[in-house]
Parts: structure tokens; C-alpha cells; sequence
């Protein structure tokens, strides 16, 4: 077993862009109080995400803040937190957790080794 490590966390916050936009912008705004990257907004699939969403990046250090305030103010949301290790099928779909329901992923847009 080769020994990973945790470069950092990856948020996607999905949302449906006629439904809950403006929820998942709430949430975005609260995340902005924290020490995080927020990417762009994807209307549309992208990668792995079939549902819109957007990228929240984050170091290991900030993941005990921000994860517990997902955990108590993700508006209802689908939310999938995991690390980025370098292998983005197994921080995806093997070392992730999900907050809210669990949605499908395009798994054949995850590489082992290839970062996502």
C-alpha cells in the first residue's frame, strides 16, 4: 500500500441553477468568511460532476472550520468534500464524504494519479 498525502480538500457545492441558485450562493457568501479558493460556477456538467456546482479549495489545516459550517449551514445542498492526493477517482469516490445526498459522478472522467 503506497502512502498518500493530503494536499488539500476540495468542497463541490451542487445546486440546481432554476431552483437552488440562490441558496447555493448564500452558502458561497458564508464561505467566503473563510481562508478558501472559490472557483467558478458550472451551470453545466464538467468532469466528473453531472450537477451543477461550484469548486471550493481549501488547505488541511482550515478543513476542521470549514467543513462543520457546510455540515450546519449547507441549505439542503449536496455537498462532496474530498482531499486531493494526486489520484482523483480515489479522492472522489473512495475518500470522500457527502453531505446531504449522495449524487452520481461520471466515474470515467476520473483517472487514477490525475488530479481533479
Amino acid at each position: 500500500m503506497s502512502e498518500r498525502t493530503i494536499r488539500g480538500y476540495h468542497a463541490h457545492i451542487y445546486y440546481d441553477p432554476k431552483k437552488t441558485r440562490e441558496a447555493a450562493a448564500r452558502v458561497r457568501t458564508g464561505l467566503a468568511a473563510f481562508n478558501v479558493q472559490l472557483g467558478s460556477w458550472h451551470d453545466e456538467p464538467v468532469g466528473p460532476h453531472l450537477d451543477a456546482m461550484y469548486q471550493v479549495a481549501f488547505a488541511p489545516e482550515e478543513f476542521g472550520r470549514v467543513v462543520p459550517w457546510l455540515m450546519l449551514n449547507r441549505e439542503r445542498l449536496s455537498v462532496l468534500v474530498h482531499p486531493s492526493t494526486g489520484d482523483g477517482h480515489g479522492d472522489h469516490l473512495e475518500r470522500c464524504l457527502w453531505l446531504g445526498d449522495k449524487l452520481k459522478l461520471n466515474e470515467s472522467a476520473l483517472s487514477r494519479g490525475a488530479q481533479q
